[in-house]
């Protein structure tokens, strides 16, 4: 586990006491006493310490931000909390900024302030949490809130397969699958072409709810 942890050190050419920062980052994610970590191998560990320790690498050279990619999906329920807690204290503590990566929305209410929704490799809605999971406009955004167990409501279906990212469509890239243009709804607003023909613009990220949706703008008017 030490080499594991200390590599951002080496490759970063750190001019500190290696093996102090190593022991001060695992202890910083929960593994203490740290000294106990440092010659263990992965199948030596649980689940659990196991993310410690990648939370541990990506904390050594003390960054002013860290990107977690589904940081919980693997792990028991249990589990998952620790975590969690742990994501947010070290945010407190140290002053992080935190770039979470999920599919899990429940997680996102849990942990967030703002939040982004992607589709086909665009930010389609983002905003505060409670602006964009308690009054989602985009038709994407709306179809995935659909399925949780406590939404009001039939699910949302989307038909057919996202798109092939290399033969990117013209228009909207969510409008294959959009139920608005589907039922008509579209149409009715005059935004049914605009849809299919016009590309939208890369939402700007200032901190206002925003949505990269023909029918979501003319609806809000």
């Amino acid at each position: 586990m030490y080499d594991a942890v200390a590599e951002g050190l080496r490759i970063h050419a750190y001019p500190g006491d290696e093996r102090e920062a190593v022991t001060t980052a695992l202890a910083r994610a929960g593994l203490r006493p740290p000294e106990r970590f440092l010659l263990r191998y992965p199948h030596e560990l649980s689940g659990g310490q196991r993310q410690r320790v990648v939370i541990a690498g990506a904390l050594v050279l003390e960054p002013e931000l860290l990107v977690a990619d589904e940081p919980v999906a693997s792990l028991d329920a249990s589990v998952r909390g620790e975590i969690l807690a742990l994501l947010l204290r070290l945010r407190a503590e140290l002053g992080l900024s935190a770039l979470v990566v999920t599919h899990d929305l429940g997680l996102a209410w849990n942990i967030a302030d703002r939040v982004a929704v992607m589709y086909l490799g665009r930010i389609v809605e983002t905003g505060s949490v409670e602006d964009v999971l308690r009054a989602p406009r985009h038709p994407y955004t709306q179809a995935l809130l659909s399925v949780l167990p406590e939404a009001p409501g039939d699910p949302v279906v989307l038909t057919g397969e996202p798109p092939d990212p290399s033969r990117i469509p013209p228009g909207c890239r969510f409008h294959a699958r959009c139920p608005v243009l589907a039922t008509g709804e579209a149409e009715r607003a005059g935004v049914a072409t605009a849809c299919r023909t016009e590309d939208l613009p890369v939402l700007s990220g200032t901190a206002e709810a925003q949505v990269a949706c023909h029918w979501a703008q003319v609806a809000s008017r």
